[in-house]
């Protein structure tokens, strides 16, 4: 086959990591160490004041309710989620949901590390949900928003009953500040700001609703916590924890950054003006996509497609007739012949997802530069394929 002529201009920024992803715009590592309190003790009165910032700032950037709690928490969206799970179930039978690797994390955790005697699994293929509305209403569910390795998201919350018994338990982490959440449906959501917001790794959210808190005030799982888990201290929420008190020692220098990424979404508009950034980097691969017949979204059903981690198949006849280790060598050729071009950094698709490309659309990303990228990715399939049909 003929090549297409090579494209002239690479994004200007090339960055589309699903995690950690790409600073913001105009980002400076020298604005971060100046704001940043090192060398203090988190505890002092400066670092806590910045911790509760950065508390407060999320609060208002992601429209979260004035009567919930929100906590900086250790191992980023990981440690969030498992504290709520240990901390919280039990209690109700349990509804596990799992549509990608992340939500089959979750349900492993709770089969067969908690052993939870009444936990329904759910699951789907990639590009696919379950039933949402087979959920059960008095059961605890555990769901992810966007699942970030399958590029599959809920379209809405309307599946979650107002007047549920049970609890949901939201890994929000690739949809938070680039979709909007429900915050009447969910009681537990969590998030790393190594996502949308370009942080750095290693720190997690914790948002916990009224009724979130009345079950940790009012339930004693039957397994043990470690300290890093612990919410409550003699039946009552450990408050400082969402004051600032972190359990464990944060990087003072990531919480500076974070808070620079959350002054800078502030700046925009706030949380509409971050989605609307990703919706619009989204529409500018999806437009490609639609035109374009080597490739497809991975998710059929638009209203469930992420506009974070945009995950995409190829279904070029003779790439689609190869075997799972011929598809990925096909797309390692693409990806790394991207690299070498330096028009796309770690594109490739999760290692337990479908063979396929995953480029990252949330509000950090210049709708301008997955323009550019597009051309390049027509370029290095169509380098792939021409070395396919000649071996």
């Amino acid at each position: 086959m003929t090549l297409p002529p090579k494209p002239q201009a690479a994004p200007a920024r090339a960055l589309f990591s699903s995690g950690p992803c790409a600073k913001r715009p105009g980002w400076s590592a020298a604005a971060v160490g100046a704001r940043a309190e090192l060398g203090r003790s988190h505890r002092a009165g400066a670092a806590k004041a910045q911790l509760l910032e950065a508390i407060e700032k999320t609060r208002t950037l992601l429209e979260i309710p004035a009567d919930h709690r929100i906590g900086i928490v250790p191992a980023s969206d990981t440690g969030a989620y498992e504290m709520a799970m240990w901390s919280l179930l039990g209690a109700r039978p349990v509804d596990a949901l799992a549509w990608e690797s992340f939500g089959a994390g979750w349900v492993t955790d709770a089969v067969k590390q908690l052993k939870l005697a009444d936990c329904r699994v759910m699951t789907a293929d990639y590009g696919a949900l379950p039933d949402l509305s087979a959920v059960r209403p008095g059961a605890d569910v555990l769901f992810t928003w966007n699942g970030t390795t399958s590029g599959a998201r809920v379209p809405n919350a309307d599946w979650i009953a107002a007047d549920r018994a049970g609890l949901t338990l939201c890994d929000a982490t690739s949809a938070a500040f680039a979709q909007c959440l429900d915050w009447p449906k969910i009681d537990v959501a969590t998030f790393s700001w190594q996502k949308v917001m370009g942080g750095e790794a290693a720190h997690g959210v914790l948002v916990l609703s009224p009724r979130a808190v009345e079950r940790l005030e009012s339930f004693t799982p039957p397994w043990p916590l470690p300290k890093i888990f612990r919410l409550t201290k003699g039946g009552k929420l450990i408050e400082g924890v969402f004051k600032g008190e972190t359990i464990n020692t944060p990087s003072m220098l990531c919480v500076a950054d974070y808070l620079d990424a959350l002054d800078w979404g502030i700046g925009l508009g706030g949380g509409a003006a971050l989605r609307a950034r990703a919706d619009a980097n989204f529409s500018a691969l999806q437009g490609w996509v639609d035109a374009t017949a080597w490739v497809e979204n991975l998710v059929a059903e638009p209203a469930c497609r992420s506009n974070t981690s945009v995950c995409l198949r190829i279904v070029d006849p003779a790439v689609s007739a190869l075997d799972d280790a011929g598809q990925r060598a096909f797309v390692k050729r693409m990806t790394t012949t991207l690299e070498k071009e330096g028009a796309a950094f770690d594109i490739a698709g999760y290692r337990d997802a479908p063979p396929g490309l995953r480029v990252w659309c949330g509000a950090t990303v210049e709708a301008a530069d997955v323009a550019a990228l597009t051309p390049w990715l027509d370029w290095a399939f169509a380098d792939a394929r021409a070395a396919l049909a000649a071996a």
